[in-house]
């Protein structure tokens, strides 16, 4: 994957879940890695993405209008996604190191392909995934069609998620990545839109998703520190915004930060390897970049202008479409029946 966020999973609890335990629940989803996701795994057989007559990229915009349709109408839940904006200028290295690594996997790739190794063309293929400024704008008007929610954050999107969860007006935060978790947010849900497999190109095998549900303050009670001392864990294991100590993991991260506190008061031979603007960091998280007065995208179905986008401009199957239609259709139906006997 592209997106991978803060490795926190060695000392992460978490809670498998089954789809209907999150049923009608409400969810704020970081759309940017939601969308990576889907153009990662949404590919044939020889990695290559599905792609309409004039050789434009039809993954994402698949996955989103397939997978969440889905829950939608079989588990009524609702959905918020949120776009990010421009990235804080301390995320410059992690996106110039990121783009380096595309450009290198996209090389395999196309050598894989001219041997016909087609198991390593698949796995370097989902690390060549790039969002580029139509398959975002196709996304958003394609949740506008299907009357789906979504907003453009000013900075990053799973700030303003976290945002919204703690506000109240979504139940979870939707993310594969845990730096929702750095901002504070209530209530983390992974693998929720992806499902089935995810694929590990440094092992070349593939990992089985289920849905999992983090719930912030249990954490860090199990953990034993507060949210402060959280980001400065991950600071020591590595951020967007920094590179980490080399050698420390977040177990053993979590190790000293439990015995010395904070980042100021680690012993020299490690404080000397940390970034010289820790604060910074730290605020990106604690005083995230977010819009306090947000309004939500909202609309309703247009069955007419959807089937022209889908079918006409990026060539879907008309009975898929309908398929889409019917049950965004269902969806609403439930809605409204949950709202008129007031649950």
């Amino acid at each position: 994957m592209i997106y991978l966020g803060v490795n926190l999973t060695p000392v992460i609890e978490k809670q498998v879940l089954t789809l209907e335990k999150l049923r009608g629940k409400t969810f704020a989803v970081d759309a940017f890695v939601v969308l990576y996701q889907f153009l990662a795994l949404i590919r044939g057989p020889d990695g290559s993405s599905l792609k309409n007559n004039r050789g434009e990229v039809t993954s994402h915009l698949v996955g989103l209008a397939l997978r969440t349709t889905n829950l939608m109408s079989n588990y009524y839940m609702k959905f918020v996604f949120i776009f990010d904006g421009e990235p804080p200028e301390l995320k410059r290295d992690e996106i110039i190191k990121r783009k380096e690594s595309r450009m290198r996997s996209e090389e395999e790739y196309k050598k894989a392909i001219q041997i016909k190794d087609y198991k390593t063309a698949f796995s370097k293929a989902v690390m060549t995934s790039h969002l580029k400024k139509e398959n975002i704008d196709d996304a958003k008007h394609l949740l506008s069609l299907m009357g789906v929610k979504w907003m453009q954050a000013p900075s990053e999107g799973e700030a303003q998620a976290s945002f919204l969860v703690k506000r109240g007006d979504a139940w979870a935060c939707n993310s594969q990545d845990y730096d929702s978790l750095l901002y504070g947010v209530p209530r983390l849900v992974r693998y929720l839109t992806i499902q089935g497999e995810e694929w590990l190109p440094s092992k070349n095998k593939a990992k089985k998703l289920f849905p999992e549900i983090i719930e912030f303050e249990q954490l860090l009670r199990k953990l034993g520190i507060t949210h402060e001392q959280l980001i400065d864990l991950a600071i020591l294991v590595g951020t967007d915004y920094n590179e980490g100590v080399r050698g420390i993991g977040p177990k053993k991260a979590l190790k000293l930060i439990k015995t010395h506190e904070q980042l100021e008061n680690l012993p020299n031979e490690i404080n000397e390897k940390l970034p010289a603007n820790i604060q910074a960091i730290r605020d990106i998280y604690l005083k995230p970049n977010v819009d306090t007065n947000y309004k939500l995208v909202e609309s309703e179905l247009n069955e007419d202008k959807l089937i022209e986008f889908l079918c006409n401009e990026h060539n879907f199957n008309r009975k898929t479409v309908n398929k889409i239609i019917d049950r965004l259709k269902k969806s609403k139906e439930r809605t409204n029946l949950l709202q008129w006997v007031g649950w």
